[in-house]
């Protein structure tokens, strides 16, 4: 097996990708429904969910100004700008300071947005009669907030009107220095004269467009909302399936977490412990939400009872993610090769360390790869060296047999027993380095700690292309070198195939992440010096290693 059979095993399994991504695409088709009512968005529990859920369906708040309209409040962190509004006291938009947006590096990257290009915000209410939802005009506490030096948090109040039967609600939002991670509460004091047994809802509304998509021969990442309990583990669930009604997840659970996830960055909830309720709705032609819904330990008259739920609103940056919640992680998305593409991150990121450069780190991962494998890629350049120098004489063997293809075939299996050459010998290690390839694809299309990493000179983003597409370049020619190493095929048409197939692999890069390129180059390079050693030893008459 040479280097032909390698370009042609790629090419041919990111045909299947995009074969995958087209059919997906052409499948499930963006689903559109009527427009709901200005009421519609408010979840309700299941009657399982609560005894007398009936009477835990809120009722219309009053007529409040429309979200865009109402007073916001802003809130400034050292890595975040959060604006909520006091229409609910929701987040409608989140700007991440340590990040900078896609189209214009000297902007923040913004989360959630009101509307500027999403419509995506997190919301939280109450469910029982009279009480706050998330259109219910809350009171702000305070127009801006500053964490200061020296604080380690700042705290946001806001305060919802009294209901006719005495019921005060306050709504607290709590965010931290150095932390994407904030606190979500209620504080309810029961004025009226009967115990209450409230729920609360924790949801994420959001527009059905993906955030950013990145370049690579057309390969799409997960937009859409996430669920994850011990049972079930972690699941995904498409827009498409939500309008649908076809949303298949966890509904009720004493454990785990709801969240909204897209390309390198995701929003969630994870309540601490108890009882919950997932759910995802259609709340418009093109507007989702999900989240989950908790109930709250009955309230006796003139008592006061908190609930808390932590958020988490950031880059998929994976050690933060590892703390938030159990398994909130697995919203990283390596596709179906995460068991290579996990551990393959966890020593990309230790060299990271090291270097402090994600491009050295690629190239010191590609390195160590190469080395794990020298022994199978020794065999299998051996086998091409040894196939190369029997090149001339296969070549008089299809001259002296001609069409006789059955006695060219027994000549050349003849010949491959006596010089003891095995012309399979190279497949073993193709076959491992293109799940590694593939791997390493998806985790440089996937974390978001290569987003916006330079390298060196030109390159100053990883995760995308090269904007000069030098390393694509680099990369032909180097694979280029590699074909000319190759023993050529008997067959002359064959022969020309192959010699075309750099150019095609280069016009396939040219749209590749560089860090994913950069991988590519310095093992075609690697490849190379081995190879050609190992040509020499053998033309030589010298022993390789084995």
């Amino acid at each position: 097996m040479d280097n032909r059979r390698l370009i042609l095993l790629l090419v041919f399994s990111f045909s299947l990708v995009m074969l995958w991504d087209g059919w997906q695409k052409h499948n499930h088709p963006k689903v559109e429904a009527p427009a709901a009512s200005q009421t519609a968005g408010v979840p309700t529990p299941t009657p399982s969910a609560t005894a007398g859920a009936a009477a835990a369906v809120p009722g219309q708040p009053a007529a409040t100004p429309a979200a865009a309209a109402a007073p916001k409040a802003v809130v400034r962190t050292d890595i975040l700008v959060a604006e909520i509004s006091a229409q609910g006291g929701d987040i409608v938009r989140l700007e991440l300071t340590q990040h900078k947006a896609t189209e214009d590096r000297s902007r923040n990257y913004v989360l959630f947005d009101n509307g500027e290009k999403h419509n995506y915000a997190a919301q939280t209410g109450l469910i029982g009669n009279g009480l706050p939802t998330h259109k219910t005009l809350f009171s702000l506490g305070a127009q801006n907030l500053e964490l200061k030096d020296g604080q380690d948090a700042v705290t946001l109040r806001l305060d919802a009107p009294a209901t006719a039967d005495g019921i005060k609600v306050a709504k607290l939002i709590t965010f931290h220095r150095g932390s994407y991670q904030a606190e979500v509460s209620y504080e309810i004091t029961n004025g009226s004269g009967a115990p209450i047994a409230p729920h609360a809802y924790f949801q994420f509304t959001r527009d059905g467009k993906p955030a950013e998509q990145p370049g690579g021969f057309g390969v799409q990442t997960f937009t859409g909302p996430a669920f994850y309990t011990e049972a079930e583990k972690y699941q995904k669930v498409s827009f498409e399936d939500v309008a649908a009604k076809k949303a298949k997840f966890v509904t009720k659970s004493a454990d785990g977490w709801a969240a909204m996830v897209q390309h390198y960055f995701v929003a969630g909830w994870a309540p601490a412990s108890g009882e919950r309720e997932f759910f995802a709705n259609q709340v418009s032609s093109d507007l989702y939400s999900a989240g989950v819904i908790l109930p709250v330990a009955a309230i006796a008259p003139g008592q006061t009872a908190k609930l808390e739920v932590p958020l988490y609103a950031g880059p998929q940056e994976q050690t933060r993610l590892e703390k938030f919640a159990k398994g909130f992680d697995l919203v990283v998305d390596y596709g179906w090769l995460t068991i290579i593409a996990a551990p393959l991150f966890w020593v990309l990121e230790w060299f990271h360390k090291l270097t402090g450069n994600w491009g050295w780190a690629i190239i010191l991962v590609t390195i160590a790869l190469k080395a794990l494998f020298f022994p199978l890629s020794a065999a299998s350049y051996k086998s091409m060296a040894k196939m190369k120098t029997l090149g001339p004489r296969l070549q008089r063997m299809k001259e002296q047999y001609g069409d006789d293809k059955m006695k060219l075939q027994q000549a050349m299996m003849d010949l491959y027993k006596r010089e003891k050459v095995n012309p399979l010998g190279g497949c073993l290690p193709i076959l491992i380095q293109i799940p590694v390839f593939i791997a390493l694809y998806w985790v440089l299309l996937g974390v978001v700690e290569m987003r916006g990493a330079p390298w060196l000179g030109w390159i100053q983003d990883l995760s995308v292309q090269d904007p000069y597409y030098i390393l694509p370049l680099i990369m032909g020619a180097t694979s280029f070198i590699q074909t000319k190493l190759n023993p050529a095929p008997p067959d002359p048409i064959q022969a020309k195939v192959m010699m075309m197939m750099p150019i095609l692999f280069t016009f396939m890069f040219l749209w590749f992440p560089a860090g994913l390129v950069l991988y590519w180059v310095v093992n075609n390079t690697l490849s190379i010096l081995q190879q050609w050693q190992i040509n020499r030893m053998i033309e030589a008459g010298g022993k390789t290693a084995e």
